[in-house]
């Protein structure tokens, strides 16, 4: 569980690497959307929100900082993923900006963390990756705390 509480696996655009896809499973495992690794998957170096010139420019360590914020690609990137994955990276970085990274991170700690067993609930497949619990076929019992 301790993937849910670094500060390194939030990135730019308010994706919480510690709960896709990518960084959960166990084969070819993603170091997440900040790590400086040569053997970062193509879609973290290709990434047009990590590699935005006005972002880079700018210096900032979130999307929220930008001057252009939320622009046109991460709106297209919040919708898909509010109507695919009921999460809102938008929705991220605003609570990120008003309560800070560590009250954040303690909030996604408990959103995506399965109540049965303490796994990691998969943002991208809807189900805890420790003991396989479905959670998308339920009403959002993570959404109450929020």
């Amino acid at each position: 569980m301790t993937s849910l509480t670094k500060i390194s696996l939030i990135a730019p655009c308010g994706m919480d690497c510690g709960i896709c896809m990518a960084y959960v499973r166990d084969k070819n495992k993603c170091p997440g959307c900040r790590a400086r690794d040569r053997n970062e998957p193509v879609s973290v170096a290709r990434c047009k929100i990590k590699n935005c010139a006005t972002f880079k420019r700018s210096k900032s360590k979130f999307c929220f900082e930008c001057e252009t914020f939320p622009c046109g690609r991460l709106k297209h990137l919040d919708k898909r993923y509010r109507t695919k994955y009921n999460m809102s990276m938008i929705e991220n970085l605003k609570t990120i900006k008003t309560i800070g990274i560590r009250k954040f991170l303690a909030n996604e700690k408990v959103r995506w963390t399965c109540p049965d067993c303490g796994g990691t609930i998969c943002v991208h497949r809807g189900y805890c990756y420790n003991c396989g619990k479905k959670y998308w076929d339920i009403p959002k019992v993570w959404e109450e705390g929020r």
